[in-house]
């Protein structure tokens, strides 16, 4: 497998991998810009419009949209998240012209009628109330909005009932043309599909987007904070975090493989401490999550209220421990997880397009499996033990819970558990 890159004049990026013996091809259009590239009167805007590019167009109604998809036996779908929003479609070798037709023309066509609109307004007001009654769902926004609290990136994807409420035609269409240009696009295809011929087509409907450069977005700064919601379910769901590190950090790679051993999987020390020996919840995993500018490194968890109270201070153990005693087997064992995984969307060309476009979004430019693989092998035990005590003693906690949390640990609490400075705790 191979991976060709094109840049067309106005800065869009065509980018492919063909992989042999498919017959099908992955394909869609990567923006970087989401819910993060909103101002405070746009907020959930971004999430609207990728509902509303599948409600009509001026070639196409919305039945005609899923029609003419599916009479080949193809999907389309879309999905907006803090920093990217991406349209993506699965089609047969033959039909990819016309996956990347429907994908262009719901992008640069769309007519947002009114009618349509206020019935996709209606629709996304139940899924927000249905965030809102998923306490597992609803516990990461928690956790996001005290993050980076009063910032878009704190700011939950969905929106409110009252901004969703008030957007217009003309807002959808501001933001499209404000945040929707070449520079910040990528069309990435992987399977059975053609880079000349792709770039041809592309060339003549995705080269007409704007070649500008996008509005950068409001400078990320981690804050920290608290949030316990008292709800009369069986469960509490209790995410607890620092500030992390951005994707160009030295330590993002390093924070990634931390994150494995302490909590990516059976094997991990969280796992094995929390839920084999203590057997005090059923679920427990640690993540890293990276942006352009910053990064957040969190522990979620779920439990019952009688463990509540002894959960948090057996979480911050594990973390303390993290920076005396990882060893060398454990590297190894999260580096092989890490790996595999990596090699494993190899397989899937739905997955090996998302990753191509985020690559080039993010980097600039593809990154091979070797060199992924090479970076994580030049992290040491010493420098993961490090980063562990950096981590988790030198940024404001966030803390969020959702359930019955009357005996959780407090945030200060925590800051003092972990000897986070003083200064920083009272920010």
């Amino acid at each position: 497998m191979s991976v060709d890159v094109t840049k067309l004049d106005n800065g869009l990026t065509v980018v492919t991998e063909h992989m042999q013996h498919l017959e099908s091809a992955a394909l869609g259009a990567w923006v970087k810009a989401g819910a993060r590239n909103e101002s405070q009167s746009q907020h959930g805007v971004a999430h609207l419009l990728e509902h509303m590019a599948f409600k009509g167009t001026k070639r196409r109604s919305a039945a005609q949209i899923a029609e003419e998809i599916e009479n080949v036996g193809g999907d389309v779908n879309a999905a907006t998240s803090v920093e990217t929003t991406s349209y993506y479609a699965r089609v047969l070798r033959d039909d990819v012209s016309l996956g990347v037709d429907i994908l262009h023309d719901i992008l640069a066509n769309s007519v947002f009628e009114r009618e349509e609109l206020e019935r996709e307004q209606h629709v996304i007001l139940q899924e927000i109330g249905a965030a809102n009654d998923t306490p597992d769902d609803l516990v990461f926004d928690l956790f996001q909005n005290n993050a980076y609290a009063g910032q878009p990136i704190g700011k939950a994807i969905l929106g409110t009932p009252e901004t969703v409420s008030g957007f217009n035609q003309k807002d959808l269409q501001d933001y499209l043309r404000t945040n929707y240009r070449g520079p910040a696009m990528v069309l990435s295809a992987a399977g059975a599909v053609s880079h000349e011929e792709l770039v041809n087509q592309a060339s003549k409907t995705f080269g007409n987007f704007d070649s500008a450069d996008s509005p950068t977005p409001q400078p990320a700064v981690y804050t920290g904070g608290e949030q316990l919601l008292k709800r009369d379910i069986q469960e509490a769901q209790i995410v607890l975090g620092f500030e992390g590190r951005a994707y160009h950090a030295k330590d993002f790679y390093a924070s990634q493989l931390l994150a494995m051993i302490l909590g990516g999987g059976m094997s991990s020390r969280l796992f094995q401490e929390i839920r084999e020996r203590r057997g005090i919840c059923y679920s427990v995993y640690a993540f890293h999550w990276g942006f352009s500018d910053t990064g957040v490194f969190g522990i979620h968890a779920a439990t019952g209220a009688e463990d509540v109270g002894e959960l948090v201070p057996v979480i911050l153990d594990e973390l303390i421990k993290a920076a005396e005693n990882i060893t060398t087997a454990e590297a190894d064992r999260a580096r092989a997880q890490i790996r595999a995984s990596m090699m494993m969307s190899l397989e899937s060309p739905a997955a090996r397009a998302g990753q191509i476009a985020r690559h080039i979004l993010l980097y600039g430019r593809p990154i091979t499996v070797e060199e992924l693989t090479d970076r994580l092998s030049a992290i040491s035990t010493d420098r993961l033990r490090d980063l562990a005590g950096r981590l988790f003693s030198t940024s404001n906690p966030t803390l969020a819970a959702v359930g019955p949390v009357d005996n959780i640990m407090s945030q200060q609490e925590i800051s003092q558990r972990l000897g986070v400075q003083a200064a920083n705790a009272a920010e």
